[in-house]
Formats: structure tokens, sequence, C-alpha cells
């Protein structure tokens, strides 16, 4: 290369590589040992995606040392390779990148953001380990990624820094709050890390090109150095392997717009792979840098809780006495998604809430923490809406967050609160949500736990064991009807309903075709089908759901009518494409689902006001 490393990061953008655990495992590698250590036992597979990532474009290359630390390897009994796969790791890259790329010693978190799982000697001695070793074979570079507090990475640096000057590139993988996991605002975290000797500051992992674009327009430096490398969207557990949803093309846009907020580093993290790289090339080739990009204001705190005034008003619990199976026998039949809060505060869910009793909503849903994302308890929620709003309340199950025990228990106590609809999924990894330490459970399988929530109904426990009285669940089953293969998606679906799913709720659809599709494909099914229906909020809204977020796909059209769309124009355009969809989906079904987006419950009121026109139902 004609300049130094740290020199070409100043001057002029450059191209990251992609993933390489995630690409092996697409390669059909299987996991049993660590990817690092492929290093040693398959070095020319290593070679292979390095290679590939230069083809495509990429001028930094990253060693295959993101977990080859003691801490780790100890898990495998291999800790005592540390240094021999750390230096080979640097070779094999030297070797792929020639003079077509710099290399960078990739260090990983040792703490995975679980605080004080490693006392600071072993800490210490670990992050020593691997980075003595990197260095001691020449890389031109170091980039501390996926690092989650800032006190291991600054524990890091400061080990570097002891040692050598190369260009040092400090990654967080952060989440939405705009902080890391030890308490540190990300202005102040980077802050302190240019302060101790980091070139350049950014993120990696935990979230797709939307979530880490967010985080830069919520920072309030314009004099730093960013490097990005996003995850290919959320990740979706589709028949025994992980998928990636967001695609190249969408990489190469996001790849402008960080470039725009002052990227000098750009590749990817899990999921990616060489096609998306050489996207980013393409899109970065010959850049001309848009306008500056001026990050929203912060609005004020919303006001805490409900006064017991406004509470006192939404009367008593009750328990339900006509079922959503019973009404969508008689005419259309309109379920509302509202999205339980991420804080303490429940005054605008609960204001939502009323605001679609009073338009004759028929019940409300509440998701059990989709994509992994912690919310308050929809149990919780559920009562409140019963009990205060008179409304039936329709919950969510995942079978990812308890265990046998915690589901029958959680079963228990809703019957108990006289909950009694329920919708069986299965809940995205915990892995790629908010507080990736958490465990997946995942003792049952959606089919699972559809057949023993109505074993509940025979009055018997989990166990087999006799209960005491019955419980009157009604039980829905998920189906995704945006697929390739729509016969093998209602072929599942006909295994649930054949579990006992009393009726269905389809993922949101954006194309006309597809109702009508779908209307052909399940009319022999005899429980009914809620459509999904969620009217977008803006453009960036329309593109981060189509690339990021498994199980949903939209039109080029739709697409196109949302794109540049922002705020008030935003939400009309997607209130009016959603009318369209309800148009055709009330010709073939008599159950919605409309879901509401950022809470912006007004769509929903507008939607359901206008579905109770169009079939003209006086209540």
């Amino acid at each position: 290369m004609e300049l130094n490393f740290r020199d070409a990061l100043k001057s002029r953008i450059l191209i990251g590589d992609g993933a390489m655990g995630t690409f092996l495992y697409k390669m059909g590698f299987p996991i049993g040992v660590p990817y690092e250590q492929y290093v040693s036992i398959k070095p020319e597979a290593v070679l292979d995606v390095h290679r590939q990532y230069v083809e495509a474009g990429a001028q930094v290359i990253q060693t295959n040392t993101y977990q080859a630390n003691g801490v780790k390897f100890a898990r495998y009994g291999i800790e005592d390779q540390v240094e021999e796969i750390n230096r080979m790791a640097v070779r094999l890259a030297r070797e792929a990148a020639g003079d077509q790329a710099y290399v960078v010693g990739t260090v990983g978190s040792v703490r995975d953001g679980k605080r004080g799982n490693v006392r600071t000697l072993q800490l210490t001695d670990a992050l020593h380990r691997q980075i003595h070793a990197l260095l001691s074979e020449g890389v031109d570079g170091l980039l501390f990624e996926t690092f989650y507090d800032l006190d291991e990475m600054k524990l890091a640096l400061r080990i570097a820094r002891e040692e050598s000057n190369v260009p040092i590139i400090c990654q967080f993988a952060a989440e939405d709050s705009g902080r890391t996991v030890d308490g540190f605002t990300l202005d102040e975290a980077f802050s302190q890390l240019v302060q101790e000797g980091a070139d350049v500051v950014g993120f990696n992992c935990r979230t797709g090109p939307n979530g880490i674009l967010k985080l830069i327009d919520g920072l309030h430096s314009d004099k730093l150095a960013y490097s990005v490398f996003p995850n290919a969207g959320a990740a979706s557990f589709v028949d025994g392997k992980y998928e990636y949803t967001a695609g190249p093309d969408y990489f190469a846009t996001m790849a402008q717009k960080f470039a725009d907020r002052g990227a000098c580093l750009i590749g990817g993290c899990c999921g990616t792979t060489p096609e998306h790289i050489a996207a980013i090339a393409g899109a970065l080739d010959g850049y001309v840098p848009a306008p500056p990009v001026v990050a929203p204001k912060q609005s004020a705190a919303v006001e805490k809780t409900v006064s017991a005034v406004v509470q006192a008003k939404w009367g008593k619990a009750r328990r339900n006495e006509e079922s959503i199976l019973d009404k969508v026998k008689e005419r259309h039949t309109v379920i509302v998604e509202l999205d339980p809060p991420r804080d303490l505060d429940i005054s605008k869910f609960m204001q939502g809430a009323q605001a679609l009793k009073d338009c004759n909503v028929d019940a409300v849903t509440m998701a059990d923490n989709s994509l992994a994302v912690t919310r308050m308890s929809n149990l919780a929620l559920a009562a409140l809406v019963q009990e205060h709003i008179g409304l039936t309340p329709l919950i969510h199950i995942a079978c990812r967050d308890r265990n046998l025990i915690g589901t029958q228990s959680h079963l228990m106590g809703l019957d108990a609160l006289g909950i009694d609809h329920v919708l069986a999924v299965t809940g995205d990894p915990a892995r790629f949500g908010d507080l990736p330490d958490s465990s997946s459970v995942y003792d049952l399988t959606s089919f699972e736990l559809i057949r023993m929530t109505k074993q509940l109904n025979d009055g018997v426990a989990f166990s087999g064991k006799p209960l005491k009285q019955s419980a009157n669940f009604i039980v829905g089953g998920a189906f995704n009807p945006n697929v390739k293969h729509l016969d093998k998606a209602v072929q599942r679906l006909e295994r649930k309903i054949a579990a006992g799913a009393d009726y269905i709720m389809t993922q949101p659809v954006y194309d006309v075709d597809l109702i009508e599709k779908m209307a052909q494909a399940t009319k022999h099914l005899s429980v009914p089908i809620f459509i999904g229906i969620m009217p977008l909020a803006n453009g960036r809204n329309a593109e981060y759901l189509h690339n990021e977020v498994p199980g949903i796909q939209l039109s080029d059209a739709v697409r196109a009518r949302m794109a540049g769309l922002e705020g008030e124009a935003g939400r009309a355009e997607g209130v009016r494409i959603a009318q369209e969809l309800i148009d055709c989906a009330i010709e073939h079904f008599k159950g919605i689902y409309i879901m509401t987006p950022f809470l912006h419950y007004n769509m929903a009121v507008q939607l359901t006001t206008y579905i109770h026109e169009k079939t003209r139902v006086n209540r």
C-alpha cells in the first residue's frame, strides 16, 4: 500500500472486510470448535475467505482472532494455543492481503458485557497475551471490536499503547440506549478513548446498519473519525440455521450514509459476505459527500406514570365473555397490536389502549419482548388493559424466555387473571437483542406450546398430572407468508392447526397479490386468519423493515412510494398504503390484525375506523 495505515485512515474512506465466523458457517463448516482455531486446523478455508474479501474490494483485512484469548480458549481446552493461533492468523491474513490491503489484529471483548465474570488480573493477562502475539507478528493496526463497557476497552487500549504506536480502532457493540453497559454515554466513552490514544472509534455487531446510523446521529461530536461494521440485519432461526436479512444493495445505500456522517472505515459484521463488501466498495467508488446531516434534537422527557385520578376512571377488571372466535364468525374483527414500553412509563401505552377502545377495536395484542428487546411484561399490561380499559387483551408468549416450569406458571397466572387469548410464538434469539448475555431457552417449539396450552384446557398439567380445574385458553399460531414457497409455509400452518391452534395471525403483508394468493392457499383451513397490516411510519422505517427484520418483505412499489418521506407525510402515506391493503384483505378474510408502529396509535385508530366504515359495522 502506498501510505501507512494511519495516513490512509486520515486521507480517504477505507473498505473493511466482512464476517468470518458466520461466513464459514454459511459455507458449511460446523460449529464445534471456535472458528479461530481454523487457522491451524483448516488454514486453507480461512485463507480462502480472506482472499474473497480482498477480491471484493476490502482494503482492510481483520485477522481471524476475535475470541482468540486465554479465557475463551480455556472453554475448549486450548488456552495454551493463544500465541500460536494469533500469530498464524496474522500470517494468513497477510498472505491474502498482499500489497492490496492492510492487516489489523482483531481483539474481541473477554467479558462480553458480563460485569464481574472475569477477574481483573485474569482479564489483563488474557488481553496482554493476545495483543502481544498480534503485535509481534507485525500487524498494521489493532481493531478492538464488540466491546460493551468502557472499562475493558480502556484496559485493552492501555496495554496496546504500552507496547506499540500502531493505529488502534475501538468499536462498541451498543444498543439504542446510547450508553455502554457501565453507564457512560457514547460521547463520554469516545472522548476518553481518544484521550487514551485511540485513532478511530465506532460500532460493530449487535445491530444492523439502521441501528448504527441512529447511534451516530445521536452523537454530538462532529470531529471524530468513525468506523462502522454492522450486522446484516437481525438474524432469524430457520430450519435449524441462522439466516440474515439485509442484502448487498441495502448495505451499498447505507454505506453512503455512513460516509456522509464521517466514517473513515466501513465494513460488515455478522451475516455479511464478500457480496456485501463488493456492494460497499462499488457504492463508495467516486464518492461525493452529501450535505452534512443534522442529528434530530432529543425530545423533552415525557411525564411519568398515569395519575391516580385518570386511572380511577378506567373501571374494574372483568373476565372476557365473548371471544374473538365468536366475533369473527359474525363480522369483520379487528385486533390491534401495541408495543409494551421499554421503560417504566405506561402513560402513552394506556392512552393508546383507551383510544383503541373508543374506536371499537375487538382486542389489543401485546408482543413478548419482540426482536429479543426487553420491554415491560405484557402480562402486567394485559391485566391493566382488561381492568381499567375494559378491552380484551391478547398476549404473545415466546418459547425463548421461559423453561417448561416458567411457561406453565405464566399460563396459570394468566388464567387466574381471566386473560385467555394468547398467541404462541418462537421468539427471536436472545443473543441478537439488547441483553446478549441472556440465554435463549427454547424448551418448547411453537407447535408444542400450542399443544401444551390446549392441554391445560383439558385439566392436565405439562407434567401430565391432573389439575383441579380446567383453563379456557384460546390459542393462536403465527404465520409468515413472506416466503418463496407459500405452499410449504401453509403446510407448516396446517401442523399448527393440528396441534390445536384456534386462529392464525400473520406477519405484516405489503402486497395485494400476496393477500389474494394467501386466500387461495388457505381457503381449506378451518380456523380464522387475521391478516397482518402494519402502516409504515416513514421511508427509513420501510427500508429498515424490508432489509433488517426477519419475516417482513415490502414490494418495490411500496418502497418507492415511501422513499424519502418523513414525519406526518410519511405516516399519511403509510396509512394510505395500509388502506389499500385492507380493501383487498376484507374481501377475502374477516380478521384484520393491525400493528401500531412506534406507538403511533392514531394510525391504528384511523385504520380501525376505516375498516368499520368499509364493512358498515354498527356497534
